[in-house]
Order: structure tokens, then sequence, then C-alpha cells
């Protein structure tokens, strides 16, 4: 379930049009994007099963790394990623999402006029019945 949901989780962010002034979205950092980008930085997950349903508590942070010397520069592109991720629809093919909520985030300052962004999400995901 978890490749499933981190691939159904890349699928969604690159058909939404808001988010078309990113220039590489994937599952890990891209090798060779220019900034802006945007990837699973990290995921884990633990057991959230019933007892008729298997299921995982799964983490996933995204990177967002841009190049800009403003440290509001990426806000509406944060809050338009942050709104995409809330509202991926529940029902996906090998599993079905129970919940999604916003843990945390963290910017910071980086060497060549980079600037990077974390957001962090945990998903409740059971599998289809």
């Amino acid at each position: 379930m978890e490749n499933d949901l981190r691939a159904a989780l890349i699928a969604w962010l690159l058909a939404d049009p808001a988010l078309g002034a990113i220039n590489a979205i994937e599952e890990e950092a891209p090798l060779s994007a220019t900034p802006p980008w945007l990837g699973i930085a990290a995921s884990a997950s633990i057991d959230w099963g019933t007892k008729d349903r298997p299921g995982r508590e799964m983490r996933i942070a995204l990177e967002l790394e841009s190049r800009t010397d403003q440290t509001a520069a990426d806000a509406s592109l944060l809050t338009a990623i942050e709104r995409r991720v809330l509202d991926l629809p529940p029902f996906q093919p090998g599993f079905e999402i129970a919940s999604i909520r916003f843990l945390r985030s963290r910017s910071e300052a980086r060497a060549d006029n980079l600037r990077g962004a974390l957001l962090e999400y945990r998903f409740r995901i059971l599998e289809p019945n």
C-alpha cells in the first residue's frame, strides 16, 4: 500500500495546473532539475489496521526546493501544494484513504540562493473492501 500511496500522490500533484510552475515533481529528489522542484523527502509507515482490514499509518514529507532570497516568495506555491495534498481522493487503486492530516512544515535558506521547504503529512490508509 505504501508504494501505491506514493505513486498516487505524485500523479495527483502532477495533474494540478496550479503547480505548473514547478519544473519537476518526482518520487525522490530529482537528479537534475532546475528549481523549483518537488519530491518526496522521506516516508515511513506503521500498522493501522482494523479487525477486518489491514491498514497503515504513513507519514510522508515533501520537499520543495526553489531559487529565491525572499522568505515569503514560495508562500502561494506551498499553499497550493498543501491544498492539493489534502484534496487527494479517498478511493484509490489498491487502497482507501481514511484520513490525511498536515503535521508540520519547515523552511530554510540554503547555499547559492536556494530555499528549501519541507511539508509533512500523516495518511491513514486501508486495503479496499
